[in-house]
């Protein structure tokens, strides 16, 4: 701690007057301090010091500007002596630094409250010092709230419904207590070990991806406490899996299809389980393995020795009658959505974008150039070729779907999470529980068929306390927003595609950090063909050097888009007739009044304002001029380019052709002249992305990009 000791701080090598010296010193030698809070003098101007007590100092330090007068000095006129100015300056700091000090010594010795504890510290918990350490090498302090509201509930044995919302940790809220059970708790007596042991644990999980990644957490810290595991899932050889399973493991996880077949060869022995866990139930139902996971939880004979846990972000009927049928009556419940509206998660920023389908190639790198601040993507869509095509088209993307071998899944996998790529396109096989760090950015090709997708599919980021953001595009025509809105709590933020200049401000940041990270070595080298540039170029520094960045990102020119549709090269008009316009094709009808047929048969996305009293319709941008000048040749009628596009009326989603801008089902439409994203890509492999190419066709015909088929 540093010292406070006044005299330190009073010292100078200005000569005093002998009797101040005494005073001084006399002063000093009364006033020794005997605690700490007497380090420092009493303010003289503070307010707790009475008046009288003030008057006494002032008296006295006016006596001390006058040095005591000799028998020569007597009568005659007081002369202030030379040094006087000096001393009087001196002591008005010294004056000062009582302040001074008195704010610093409060600043170091003044009591503070202390820190609250956190009631969730992992300190708080029986865990043991093992399983404690590794902990704190992944960087835990303490637990998230569904794990600290079941810890205790698991490790004293009791059957468990945990319930919350995605990303809030529900995977080491079973791991961290059947752990400290095996090896500290309740069955530490009863589970068999040595060669050839049957399981005591087994945990069903929906897709290969997240069994995986719980396989990890059971490696890392079973590992710590002397345990093994082993993941089963359909796409790898039953060979390594028999292997592992007769040289006996703790743990098995697994998907319910491989799980039921290693059951029916015999090579799963459940008459020694502990516990047996269902983690993302809903997702099981959904993906359909309601037989199998009843199957599985049916080959335990005596259940009263097995306690299970069930948890899931939501809970349908099928998974309250699991609950009911398979786990004890006296079961509990760990709830942290309970009967709130808000299912999805709360860290997590909303949008939905109006966007055609034709426009989505388009549109994506420029949403991920927005909003992924330099973070991971994942991008989802409904099927898996559409999501094969995606990635063709995105540079640097790769796709992730049930079609795609396991090894190969597992190497995207992993080079996502390791950064070697920063998008990753995929169904619905990568929207649960996968826990994949600095994931900034979801983006939805369109609305998923069901709530729970979505509220799963955003949960990919803002996870552990983290921030992030959730796209969602819809085609206006088509989307019913406003039930995911009602059902999963989210009210969305709706916006328009990002427009030239702010897609500029997002690029234009990463463009000049490129260039203040070239070495300063090869200005030399390119000095006087910049000096030759700038002279004949006629333009100004600043000009140059906007052209500069433009060109480091990849920018040659600015094209508009469109409010509507997100489509380039067209603008977006609303039109108003002074009445209520019920029906697009009552609109259509207004427009033939004024404009030529195919000027009408131009128009893209017509869709009524949720008003009634407009419709909002896109054009081609080198036509605005037409459409603006026919407006006058018909009475009562408004036609105005938007800026910001008003509430629109929306419709349930269709089955049919619900997905394409006119006629057919096509795919992803990409621009023919190339991708400014990729270098010139976009005209793909001998033409294979060309507007006339049908896989990415944006008229009639269902070609190969089209929605139907399995959903994954």
């Amino acid at each position: 701690m540093p010292s406070l000791i006044l005299s330190d701080t009073d010292t100078d090598n200005t000569t005093v007057p002998r009797d101040n010296k005494k005073r001084k010193n006399k002063k000093t030698k009364n006033q020794q301090p005997s605690t700490l809070a007497n380090l420092n003098p009493p303010n003289p101007d503070h307010d707790g010091v009475s008046g009288k007590t003030k008057a006494k100092k002032k008296k006295r330090k006016a006596s001390d500007l006058v040095p005591a007068m000799t028998d020569d000095e007597t009568g005659s006129e007081l002369v202030e002596p030379a040094n006087s100015r000096e001393d009087d300056t001196r002591r008005k700091k010294k004056k000062r630094k009582p302040k001074l000090e008195e704010s610093l010594f409060l600043m170091q010795h003044e009591q503070q409250e202390p820190e609250k504890e956190d009631p969730n510290a992992v300190s708080k918990f029986k865990i043991s010092d093992p399983l404690r350490e590794k902990l704190k090498d992944k960087g835990i302090q303490s637990l998230f709230p569904i794990q600290a509201m079941t810890f205790d509930t698991i490790l004293d044995g009791s059957d468990l419904v945990g319930r919350a919302r995605t990303g809030q940790g529900k995977t080491l809220a079973f791991v961290l207590p059947i752990l400290e059970s095996l090896t500290n708790g309740l069955t530490k007596a009863s589970r068999k070990t040595g060669y050839g042991r049957p399981p005591s644990v087994l945990v069903l999980l929906p897709t290969r991806e997240l069994a995986c990644q719980v396989h990890a957490d059971f490696e890392i810290y079973g590992g710590a406490m002397g345990l093994t595991s082993c993941c089963l899932y359909g796409g790898a050889p039953y060979q390594g899996q028999e292997i592992k399973l007769k040289r006996g493991v703790d743990i098995v996880i697994g998907t319910p299809g491989r799980i039921k077949d290693h059951i029916e060869r015999g090579n799963i022995d459940l008459s020694q389980l502990k516990f047996r866990v269902l983690d993302e139930a809903d997702e099981m139902l959904r993906m359909g393995f309601v037989e199998d996971v009843e199957l599985i939880l049916g080959k335990v004979e005596n259940v009263s020795k097995v306690q299970t846990l069930l948890f899931s972000a939501t809970l349908p009927d099928w998974v309250k009658h699991i609950a009911a049928k398979f786990l004890k009556a006296d079961k509990k419940t760990a709830d942290l959505v309970g009967n709130t509206k808000m299912k999805a998660s709360t860290n997590v920023r909303h949008i939905v974008l109006p966007c055609a389908s034709s426009a989505r190639s388009q549109l994506i790198p420029d949403i991920i150039r927005c909003y992924s601040s330099g973070g991971r993507t994942i991008i989802f869509t409904e099927t898996k070729e559409s999501a094969s095509q995606l990635a063709e088209i995105l540079p640097g993307a790769r796709a992730l779907h049930g079609d795609i071998q396991q090894v190969q899944r597992e190497v995207t996998l992993s080079g996502f999470r390791s950064g070697k790529f920063m998008t990753l396109v995929a169904t619905n096989v990568a929207a649960r529980g996968l826990d994949i760090n600095d994931v900034q950015l979801i983006i939805q090709c369109e609305p998923p068929r069901d709530v729970e997708a979505y509220i799963h599919r955003s949960g990919r980021t803002g996870r552990a306390g983290n921030t992030g953001v959730a796209v969602m595009l819809y085609d206006p025509k088509r989307s019913n927003i406003t039930k995911i809105e009602r059902e999963s709590g989210v009210k969305f933020e709706h916006i328009s595609a990002p427009q030239p200049d702010d897609i500029a401000k997002a690029v234009g940041g990463e463009a000049a950090e490129m260039i203040t990270q070239v070495s300063d070595s090869v200005v030399p080298a390119f000095k006087s063909a910049a000096e030759e540039l700038l002279n004949n170029s006629g333009l100004s520094v600043v000009e140059l050097l906007a052209k500069a960045l433009a060109k480091a990102v990849g920018y040659t020119e600015i094209k508009r888009r469109s409010l509507l549709t997100s489509m380039e090269n067209y603008v977006t008009l609303l039109l108003e007739i002074g009445r209520p316009i019920f029906t697009p094709s009552f609109a259509y009808g207004v427009l033939r009044r004024f404009l030529p047929e195919e000027k009408v048969e131009a128009v893209k996305g017509l869709t009524l304002t949720a008003d009634g009293n407009g419709v909002v319709f896109d054009v081609p941008t080198e036509d605005l001029e037409t459409y603006l000048a026919g407006q006058q040749n018909a009475a009562n009628v408004s036609l105005e380019v938007l800026k910001t596009l008003p509430r629109l009326q929306q419709r349930e989603q269709s089955r049919g052709g619900r997905f394409s801008d006119g006629g057919g089902r096509g795919g992803f439409g990409d621009r023919g002249g190339g991708n400014r994203f990729s270098g010139g890509r976009g005209s793909g492999r001998n033409g294979r992305f060309s507007n006339n190419d049908r896989v990415f066709s944006n008229g009639g015909g269902r070609g190969r990009g089209n929605w139907g088929g399995k959903r994954w």
